[in-house]
């Protein structure tokens, strides 16, 4: 269910709309709500009509909660976050919906992130955040934040992913036409100088052109042993200007992103193939089984057994 505030940013609710309303069934039931039922307004000027009021998130084992044009959450929308939290909800927000959740203190002691205009101004309201303004998304179990606009669509597929599969995810993904876990983070979206040219403007142009084939080059090849100095060669610089042109790029380390990316490959191996546990962490990079259940266990909270039970059959649970 999403919880519309007055200003809702359309893209904002239209990333769960489409993924959990239009794509989501039978695995998701879908639904929009504000403080009351009737028009809300937009930041786009017309109104979208919300058929159930507050009382409607007593009903929601999901609860979304869109940006706003503004980042002063109303205080009513507060206790019944809260409340929601209380049960068990799980809470998300997307783009500027984080200064909801802070305002009702779901994100005390805990990561979170938001529109990276927006960053700034959620730590300095909320020090007791960790705000993390470079990522796409940030997973805490049951409370989950994203960043500025499209990023929604990137959280709500690592949910489906999370709940469902990496198979459905991809699938979601496919009919929206969108990657289904999409490289780096907001970092990369940044305003940044441009640099004006002069003695190493030739090297310069081609760092521009960016490290998306060397990290194209390094998915082909997962199971061999990768570090920054491989990777740099590659890439034809020197490490430290790979590490650090890297986290410009994406927002995370070479290494995070390696073992990401190998976390996402070892999930898919143990969704769609019947390989042993060993052959699954030798292809995706792991080495060992007992390397891939530890870096599962800590991605996805589970081992590879039970992985691999919840998501080789499909559910019909309804979770939004």
């Amino acid at each position: 269910m999403a919880l519309l505030q007055p200003g809702v940013l359309l893209l904002d609710l239209a990333a769960p709309t489409h993924v959990f309303g239009h794509c989501g069934p039978p695995h998701y039931a879908f639904s929009i709500a504000a403080l009351r039922a009737g028009p809300v307004t937009t930041s786009t000027g017309f109104d979208v009509v919300a058929p159930r009021g507050i009382e409607a998130l007593e009903d929601a084992d999901t609860i979304v909660v869109p940006g706003t044009v503004h980042h002063d959450p109303n205080p009513v929308y507060v206790a019944p976050l809260r409340a929601a939290a209380a049960r068990g909800v799980r809470i998300m927000s997307v783009c500027t919906g984080a200064f909801a959740l802070a305002a009702a203190g779901l994100l005390d002691g805990r990561r979170a992130t938001t529109h990276w205009d927006a960053c700034a101004d959620l730590a300095a309201r909320h020090p007791e955040i960790t705000v993390e303004p470079g990522v796409l998304y940030v997973d805490e179990g049951d409370v989950l934040t994203s960043a500025g606009v499209a990023a929604g669509i990137d959280l709500c597929l690592h949910v489906v992913r999370r709940d469902h599969g990496a198979e459905l995810a991809a699938s979601i993904a496919r009919r929206t036409v969108v990657a289904p876990h999409r490289d780096g983070g907001q970092a990369q979206f940044v305003r940044r100088p441009i640099d004006g040219g002069g003695p190493g403007e030739d090297a310069a142009r081609a760092l521009a052109a960016g490290l998306e084939p060397t990290r194209a080059w390094a998915l082909g090849r997962l199971r061999e042993p990768l570090d920054v100095a491989t990777l740099a060669r590659h890439a034809n610089v020197s490490p430290r200007t790979f590490a650090r042109r890297f986290r410009e790029e994406t927002g995370t380390t070479p290494a995070q992103w390696l073992l990401d990316q190998r976390t996402l490959a070892a999930q898919e191996l143990l969704e769609s193939t019947d390989l042993p546990v060993e052959e699954v962490a030798a292809r995706s990079g792991f080495g060992s089984a007992a390397s891939l259940r530890q870096h599962l266990a800590r991605r996805a909270r589970t081992t590879p057994t039970a992985y691999r039970r919840a998501f080789r059959t499909t559910g019909t649970e309804v979770v939004a």
